[in-house]
């Protein structure tokens, strides 16, 4: 791989990792609706998996920045 491809592949982890937080943002924001004042306290299930869902991605792009982090430090990047 080229250092400009190099380069484009962390750009586009980067962007997924902003993605994902927030979409977790927006997935917590529809949650809190479910909570008092304006709701009764009990989410709905379709809110609890899409912020698990949302979270779960956010895991993964920070596990797949970090491995491709770990391989610029250890210099096989």
């Amino acid at each position: 791989m080229t250092a400009e491809n190099n380069r484009a592949e962390e750009a586009r982890a980067m962007e997924r990792i902003v993605n994902a937080t927030r979409q977790v943002q927006a997935a917590f924001l529809a949650l809190q609706t479910h909570f008092p004042p304006e709701g009764d306290g009990r989410p709905s299930q379709m809110a609890l998996q899409t912020f698990d869902a949302a979270l779960q991605e956010l895991e993964d792009a920070q596990a797949a920045f970090d491995t491709m982090l770990n391989d610029l430090f250890d210099g096989n990047r």
